[in-house]
């Protein structure tokens, strides 16, 4: 039996995060940052892939757990014929060093607790030396070094290449283990106090939400999400990836296995907005100064996605040691997709540059000059075919929703113009590209016989990121053409009342074999859509459905399958709670529809 994707729970400290398993184990963390090598691999792999487990002897999963209210320290609770114990998790805000806290306390009664750790470098490629060191336990191999101990010192001893222990607790006892990593050819750093740390994270963390702005129906599942979106923040930079994991599949057993490692620029305009809009300007501000690190240069270099502090070079290739969640191979390190071309990136940084200066956020020195330079670009580049917001792998095409960005960007520059004459730039230039775009578009990529937009000129495949053509101000949502293509893709694409991207049967564009879950991010799009244009009860009844979806624990992957009402894709995934925040934002957070 393989968990289930929806079976983690999410611990970090803004530079890196583990998942946590019912079962007590952390299957998957990489160290020092996100984008790591994966020191616990047993969620693509095994336990000889390396994990983590604290559970009572004999125990399979646990009874309950849940997040402290407005934090990311998790509770799990076991109960057995001797007693009750939990088990707290918490990585710490980071001083210099990574630190994995987990914390045992007796409930009730007297139980019996087994701790069984295995350390694998490079995603469970590696086995560490381990060696004994003032009642540390010090693995060592390359350029990883972790030191593990517990407070009070429990026995430990080693076995089957895993470091084990076995103690008991009552009621009212704990016992504090603490995992650190440093670099191999540096000191150990400085002892954390588990406690200490403890009660400091839970502070911070309940401070930090206490800012949300948001008060409104499901508050709890859209704290839950902000909170989620902070921990996929690498704080060093500001820059958010888009998940927690790389490889988990969108469709069990298949091939579409992708490295969510990273940040995409396509994501930068909602997170800018769920940011700003419940409150966290810091956070936003943070973002758009990453976005405009990332971006500077060429604009003919742009690229659709950037590592954590803005790298380029984010190499794909396989890891056939390790067979897969669930045996869904291959597993990829890296992004082959960061080479494609993607003129919607365009209109995406364009308009998130829009918000941030409408916002009232703080300019930053040659920022207007980049946009300019942007716009230079694109006033030539845009007539060409691009691989998509998808990042298809069958050829290029002339994508609706790319060209609809790119009026976009046009429409931001010129609208930015008009509100900031201070400015210059080429407003009727930018002006007639604006009407071009929009003329072409709605010759091009709309099916008149349909009364549908389409995925690309000449096609009568549909998209579902059409959806966010009134979002976007393109047509307005009265517009019978919107109307038309909400319906379309609704009946089109989907799936037991959620939405897939496009039709992965259908399409000839994908260039993948197999097929992939309802997509979430774009199932919250179409309840956007729906109160857009009027349909504001069928808006709350699928965002109400969608909130359901999230796990014990108010999390959401990539993707679900109502076949077998199981979450897909990678976890958790930024776009899913960027979409639930938005939603809730829209429906109930003060903007009128039908």
């Amino acid at each position: 039996m393989y968990p289930r994707i929806e079976d983690y729970a999410l611990i970090g400290d803004e530079q890196t995060a583990a998942l946590v398993g019912k079962d007590g184990s952390i299957d998957w963390l990489c160290l020092p940052r996100f984008d790591s090598g994966a020191c616990f691999a047993r969620l693509l792999g095994d336990e000889e892939s390396g994990h983590w487990r604290i559970a009572p002897e004999g125990a399979d999963t646990c009874a309950r757990r849940g997040y402290r209210p407005g934090t990311l320290v998790l509770d799990t609770e076991w109960e057995s014929p001797e007693g009750t114990v939990r088990v707290t998790d918490l990585m710490p805000q980071r001083d210099r060093a990574p630190d994995v806290v987990r914390i045992v306390e007796g409930l009730s009664g007297r139980v019996t607790v087994r701790c069984t750790l295995r350390l694998r470098f490079d995603y469970g490629s590696i086995t560490p030396w381990m060696r004994r060191s003032g009642g540390h336990r010090v693995a060592v191999a390359g350029p990883d070094s972790v030191w593990l101990r517990s407070e009070p010192a429990v026995r430990t001893w080693g076995e089957d290449f895993g470091t084990h222990s076995k103690f008991t607790v009552e009621e009212g006892e704990k016992v504090a283990f603490v995992l650190t990593w440093h670099p191999s050819h540096e000191p150990r750093p400085p002892l954390v106090d588990p406690f200490e740390a403890l009660h400091t994270s839970v502070r911070d963390w309940r401070r930090w939400t206490s800012r949300c702005r948001y008060d409104g129906p499901y508050r709890e599942a859209v704290v839950r999400s902000l909170i989620t979106l902070k921990a996929l923040t690498y704080a060093p930079t500001g820059g958010i990836v888009a998940a927690a994991t790389t490889s988990l599949p969108e469709e069990l057993g298949g091939v579409r296995n992708w490295d969510y490692r990273y940040c995409w620029l396509r994501d930068s305009t909602l997170t800018l907005g769920v940011l700003l809009s419940a409150g966290y300007h810091k956070e936003a501000e943070a973002w758009r100064d990453w976005l405009l690190r990332a971006v500077a240069g060429s604009p003919a270099d742009l690229q659709i996605m950037y590592g954590l502090a803005g790298e380029r070079r984010l190499p794909e290739f396989e890891l056939p040691w390790l067979p897969g969640f669930a045996e869904s191979a291959p597993v990829r390190v890296g992004n082959d997709a960061v080479d494609q071309l993607q003129l919607d990136v365009y209109g995406e940084v364009m308009d998130s540059l829009w918000l941030a200066r409408s916002s009232g956020l703080s300019t930053r020195p040659h920022m207007w000059n980049m946009q300019c330079a942007l716009m230079t670009f694109l006033e030539s580049a845009w007539r060409q075919p691009d691989e998509g917001l998808w990042e298809v792998r069958g050829g290029r095409r002339h994508f609706v929703h790319s060209k609809v960005l790119v009026w976009v960007a046009a429409d931001r520059a010129v609208r930015t113009l008009e509100t900031h004459p201070e400015l210059h730039g080429d407003i009727d230039g930018w002006r007639a590209m604006r009407d071009e775009v929009h003329r072409e578009v709605c010759e091009k990529g709309y099916d008149p016989e349909r009364n549908t937009f389409t995925q690309y000129y000449g096609s009568r495949e549909l998209d579902a990121a059409l959806l966010l053509i009134p979002r976007l101000g393109f047509l307005p949502p009265d517009d019978p053409r919107v109307i038309g293509t909400v319906d379309a893709v609704r009946a089109d694409l989907g799936y037991d009342g959620l939405v897939r991207r496009y039709d992965t049967e259908k399409t000839t564009v994908d260039g993948l074999p197999g097929g992939e879950g309802a997509f979430l991010a774009c199932s919250f799009w179409l309840a956007d859509a729906l109160h857009l244009t009027g349909r504001t009860q069928e808006a709350r009844e699928l965002f109400e459905s969608l909130v359901r979806l999230t796990n014990d624990v108010g999390l959401l992957a990539e993707e679900y399958d109502p076949v077998s009402g199981r979450q897909l894709g990678n976890f958790p995934q930024a776009f899913s709670h960027i979409g639930l925040v938005n939603t809730a934002l829209a429906l109930f957070g003060g903007d009128k529809a039908g």
